[in-house]
């Protein structure tokens, strides 16, 4: 993947580089501050050919908010948190040791795009709707690890510990590198408030 505006490996097929142009674009600028053009010049694909699969930008979107769950929630996030640590709980913290070395590498870090296309668009909008999924599914992520732990109240474990996650990603998006660490140490004690 570029970082630099060139456009993506042409090796690959139309489709595959119009979802990694979109990925760089809207992971990094959002959703309305991306045009198709912009797309369509990095991808180096016909508009025809984008609109051929992609019959619109809300399409397109959807199909990046999918990538970014399999790459960013899937394969960055729980993969690499469940790699931390030998217990459930030893995972859930993972999460943001994780996050600490995301946050520290700037040319990587680029924010939450569930929870940036969601502000953008509202959740009403059927983007937000499917944001608002994407978001449901990190929890039941933490659910399981919460319920591998055995603590108690799983869900309400979850709901509480994602509003650690997502704060520590607004307050590294405000510029403060050790959200992660202060998320952590509130972690901690939000395992003991619900270790039975």
């Amino acid at each position: 993947m570029t970082t630099d505006g060139t456009t993506v490996d042409s090796g690959l097929g139309p489709r595959e580089r119009i979802l990694t142009a979109s990925y760089q674009l809207f992971a990094r600028r959002g959703v309305r501050d991306v045009g198709i053009d912009e797309v369509i010049a990095r991808s180096g694909v016909a508009k025809a050919t984008l609109y051929r699969h992609f019959p619109s930008k809300d399409e397109l979107v959807l199909a990046f908010l999918d990538r970014r769950e399999q790459l960013w929630t899937l394969g960055f996030v729980e993969t690499r948190a469940r790699q931390r640590g030998a217990t459930a709980q030893e995972h859930l913290l993972g999460i943001f040791d994780v996050f600490d070395e995301w946050f520290r590498r700037p040319e990587e870090f680029d924010a939450c795009s569930f929870i940036n296309v969601l502000l953008e668009m509202g959740a009403a909008h059927p983007l937000g709707q499917a944001c608002i999924g994407y978001l449901s599914n990190i929890r039941k992520i933490v659910r399981t690890l919460a319920e591998e732990a055995g603590l108690s109240e799983p869900g309400e474990f979850a709901r509480s510990w994602h509003i650690l996650m997502k704060g520590s990603i607004v307050s590294a998006a405000e510029g403060d590198a050790d959200a992660a660490l202060r998320a952590k140490a509130m972690a901690r004690d939000l395992i003991a408030r619900y270790t039975p």
